[in-house]
Order: C-alpha cells, then structure tokens, then sequence
C-alpha cells in the first residue's frame, strides 16, 4: 500500500485503491469508504459480497449520508447502514436470550421451534465467533461456571445449573476448556473474550478480573498470533462470555468514535517484558491529536539507539486505541506499520483531530 501522510489526511484513498479493496471485500477499509453502484442504484460497504461492478461504473463516498443524498439506497446484502459484525434482526431475539442466560442450552428442536433453520445459525456463528453454535454455549456455560466454582460454589450445584445431566460429563467439558479439573481450577485464569462493533469494523476485546487485556480488529492477520501470546503469557484460557469491563468499553469507544471522548477511563491489564512496558506507557503519553516518530518515542524511554526494538515493541501492543500505538508515525511523516491497516491508522488520527484535546465531554 502506498504509504499516507498523516498531515495531508485526504478525505478518501484514491479511486484504484478503493476499488481493489472492493473486488477484494476487504474489511480493513470500514469506516473508511461506502462504493455506490451505478447501474443497481446501491451502495455498499466495502466487503459487500455481491458481484462486483466494473470500475467505472462505482462512486465513492466517505458515509451513507453522502450516498444517500446522491441517489444511492442502502445494499440489502451487506447492510451498509448497519455496524458491521452486528447480528442479523432475525437472530437478534437468540442473542438477546443468549446474553441474558449463560446457561441457556438449545438444541436443533429449539431453534426450529423459534422459526430459526439450524444450519443458518450455525454458519452465522461460525463465521461470527469461527465456533459453531453448540462450542459458542457451551463455552459461555464454563466460562460461567468457572466465575462460580472460584466463588466457592458446590461443584455439583454449579454442573447442574449448567446444564449438564452428569457431574462426569461437566468435569470433562470443563477439563477440556479449562485445562484443570473444576476442584483444581483456583490457579487458573480465564479471559473473557468478547467482539465490540465499531465504525471501523469489529474488535476482539478480552477482560482478566484487573482489566481490559485485548483489544485488536477482528480482521487483524496477526490476530492468532496476538491470542496465542497472550495465552502463553498468562497461563490463561480466553472463553466467550461476559465482563463487567465490556459494557464500559463500549460505551467509551462509541464516545470515542462520535468525538465525544478525548480519553479513556477503565483499568489495563498489560502484560509484556519491561521493555516493552515502558514503551506502551510512553505511548499512552502521546497528547491526544498528536503524533511522534518511532525515534522520538525511543529517546522517550531513554533509548534512543533502540528505534527498531521500540517499533517492534509497538507492533507487540494488544490494546489497540487505548494504548494509541497509532499516533506513532515514520521518521518522514508517513504512516507506517499498523496491524489493523494503514488506512485504519488514518481514520483515527482524523477523528481525533477533528475533536479538541480538551478534557472530555463524555
């Protein structure tokens, strides 16, 4: 990709890269761009995966407002006026359920009762969550009974409220996600995982009981990687299920995004070597609307010859936009190195540069 100067800022990229990131349904460029379809009269986000129009036959606009007001209605494919990653209406009623009751556990029959076709729910969570529904509950019922069984419950009482007809089958599942027997799990620690929608696209967010450890793009390449680390560092299981901290997290991140938010307010659970510590933290010293050169933020640490192992160190970071390893550019000015995507980087220096660095208005 061709490298972007942050103090040009252009409203959109240019009209060959937009359009192969269209033929190619990249999702890195949400938020970024909206293509609207000549000949159908549509517009669609950019990894819509209808048939693809020719070049000349696509405008391009920078939000739906813009679209619309040209002429173009929203694609019913991929649903431009919604969030992407959000839930489909017909699946919203399960979800809300879903949320509501961890240890809900339906089957086939169940779905079917609710006017739901199993196999659409399943591939909707498998390309969601990459489980099917079946791993996704059962997943959300040991991440509950964990929370639980450390609060001293009756293993016994936690397995049937659960779900499970057999303490031996409730002590197997568990095992297996847990990697200990539940009366041996008290030097275990899970990590909640759960995926927040945004402007830009869904993040993987995950919580520890100190706070918010994870926070990447869904679409990020190096995302196994990131987990797997993160796994290994802490000697964790990362689940799907809840946390007090998500909620927050959302909250601030819309504030965030609509320039209501110039900072964030909930703990970190960094993990990392020393050197790598010391970095995250002079990034979070970065002034909110400002950028500093990989070079500057090496002498900030006091290492000023370590440029290369302070952009590696800035690359480990886990905790996109709240450690703002974005508003670190190359030593001439161009945006460099940035694992949700160059033009990403971009939309996030322009959002907090449209909005003063004043305390916040949240």
């Amino acid at each position: 990709m061709k490298r972007v100067s942050p103090n040009e800022l252009p409203s959109l990229p240019s009209r060959e890269t937009m359009y192969a990131a269209l033929v190619a349904k990249d999702s890195r460029f949400e938020g970024v761009f909206l293509a609207g379809i000549r000949t159908t009269g549509i517009f669609c986000r950019p990894s819509c995966t209808a048939r693809k129009p020719k070049p000349e036959n696509v405008e391009y606009f920078r939000d739906a407002k813009s679209a619309m007001a040209h002429g173009f209605r929203a694609c019913k494919v991929c649903r431009p006026l919604a969030a992407l990653g959000a839930s489909p209406d017909w699946l919203e009623p399960l979800i809300d359920d879903l949320q509501r009751d961890a240890n809900l556990r339906l089957r086939s029959e169940d779905l079917r009762s609710r006017g739901l076709d199993p196999a659409r729910v399943r591939r909707w969570f498998q390309k969601t969550h990459g489980m099917t529904f079946t791993a996704y509950q059962r997943m959300r019922r040991i991440n509950q009974a964990f929370g639980q069984i450390r609060e001293r419950q009756s293993v016994t009482e936690v397995a049937l409220e659960s779900g499970y007809e057999s303490l031996s089958g409730f002590g197997d599942g568990f095992k297996r996600a847990i990697g200990a027997a539940p009366a041996k799990s008290d030097d275990r620690q899970v990590i909640a995982i759960s995926r927040l929608l945004t402007p830009l696209g869904p993040m993987l967010a995950g919580a520890s009981d100190a706070g918010i450890c994870l926070l990447e793009f869904a679409d990020r390449p190096m995302l196994e990687t990131q987990l797997d680390r993160l796994r290994k560092r802490r000697g964790a299981t990362l689940l799907p299920g809840p946390s007090p901290l998500f909620a927050t997290l959302q909250s601030q991140l819309q504030e965030y995004f609509a320039g209501r938010r110039t900072r964030f307010e909930i703990p970190l659970d960094t993990t990392g070597t020393p050197f790598q510590q010391r970095v995250w933290e002079a990034l979070r010293q970065i002034p909110f609307g400002e950028t500093r050169s990989y070079a500057q933020q090496a002498t900030a640490i006091g290492k000023p010859t370590a440029v290369r192992a302070v952009a590696r160190a800035n690359g480990d970071n886990r905790i996109a936009i709240l450690i703002p390893c974005h508003r670190v550019i190359g030593a001439d000015g161009t945006l460099t190195g940035y694992g949700g995507g160059l033009w990403r980087k971009q939309r996030l220096l322009e959002i907090e540069r449209q909005q003063p660095a004043t305390a916040n208005r949240a």
